[in-house]
């Protein structure tokens, strides 16, 4: 495993999984470290932005996987100068790849509602 986003997804899971405040980053590439350690100091601002812009959606009811993806996406669009498009066809595939079958239609439809409010 060598996508720095998917690195940075499998350590939020399992510290999720394990609730863990600090997921441990050793071993993890540079933009991966970079990565877990915004979403761990900007998880409240995330997943703030995240309840709103998930209708009927309570983070608490979103499978793990889903959330972990999101709250990457996230802080991708407010904290990097990544293209929103290269963010959210990234995200669409880790979720299709690691989650349930109707996830990435979820995570596309949730990332699209915010990438109209990230001006780039």
């Amino acid at each position: 495993m060598s996508e720095p986003r998917e690195e940075a997804l499998v350590v939020l899971y399992e510290a999720a999984m394990v609730g863990l405040d600090e997921p441990d980053t050793s071993g993890l590439s540079t933009k991966a470290k970079r990565l877990v350690k915004g979403v761990t100091e900007n998880l409240d601002d995330i997943d703030g932005i995240l309840e709103a812009a998930s209708h009927n959606w309570k983070l608490a009811r979103m499978p793990v996987v889903d959330r972990s993806v999101l709250r990457v996406a996230v802080f991708e669009l407010n904290h990097t100068e990544t293209p929103v498009g290269v963010i959210i066809s990234e995200a669409i595939e880790l979720a299709k790849r690691y989650s349930t079958e109707r996830s990435g239609a979820f995570v596309n439809g949730v990332l699209a509602a915010l990438a109209e409010s990230v001006a780039r």
